[in-house]
């Protein structure tokens, strides 16, 4: 899963990106108005977490504008105001949450959990995708009751297709999901498919159908039974 911090006190940024990375979260980092503008405006995330103050603009513009657009992030407003108002105003405004620093992070961990729960598998934590059995919390899939052992690369590429079933996947939304910013320093996407035929191949194993389709010179989609 992708995040996007926008926070402009770096040690909190570094602080959140750093705990969240360790639970395995993909995370961008940016520091102002202006930069978190044009990483809404270029790219999908799962998740953003919102400072209110930046400099050059307001959390709650970006919020707005996203609810403008039609971008379908989750968003975490996290602030140093703790008004009523500041919150209802947050709130109303499409945010999903809303934390008042200082926090703990083990707090913003499982909120983030929650929020993505809601927001991709119903809240439920056990979701069922064709032959496939997933433990969200546990990070474990099964099919037919055998457990495979898959790389942490696989298991969030195998989510990012459940929460993307049926829909067509080029290998650079892929690539952007689950690498982000290094996606940059990636001279070409072959690797892409290496990751999905060894996925692919240990479903095949585990007894479940082949249920990730390539669509020549255009990516991959998941087809899987209702």
């Amino acid at each position: 899963m992708k995040l996007l911090i926008v926070e402009d006190e770096f040690s909190l940024s570094q602080s959140m990106a750093e705990y969240l990375g360790a639970a395995d979260y993909i995370c961008e980092q940016v520091y102002t108005y202006k930069d978190a503008l044009e990483k809404i405006e270029g790219y999908d995330y799962d998740c953003i977490i919102l400072d209110i103050m930046l400099p050059g603009g307001s959390g709650i513009q970006l919020l707005k504008y996203l609810k403008k657009i039609r971008k379908s992030e989750a968003v975490i407003i996290i602030s140093a105001k703790n008004a009523l108002e500041d919150k209802i105003e947050g709130l109303q405004s499409g945010a999903d949450d809303y934390l008042v620093k200082p926090f703990h992070l083990s707090e913003l961990v499982v909120r983030i959990a929650a929020i993505l729960r809601r927001k991709n598998f119903d809240g439920q934590s056990f979701i069922t995708a064709g032959d496939l059995q997933i433990d969200t919390a546990a990070k474990e899939v099964s099919v037919k009751g055998n457990v495979m052992a898959l790389t942490l690369k696989e298991y969030q590429l195998l989510l990012f297709f459940v929460v993307n079933r049926s829909k067509l996947l080029s290998k650079n939304s892929i690539v952007e999901h689950l690498w982000g910013d290094d996606m940059d320093f990636v001279a070409n996407h072959d690797f892409i498919y290496t990751h999905i035929k060894n996925l692919r191949k240990k479903i095949v194993a585990a007894g479940g159908e082949d249920c990730i389709k390539s669509v020549y010179g255009v990516g991959y989609k998941m087809q899987v039974k209702p």
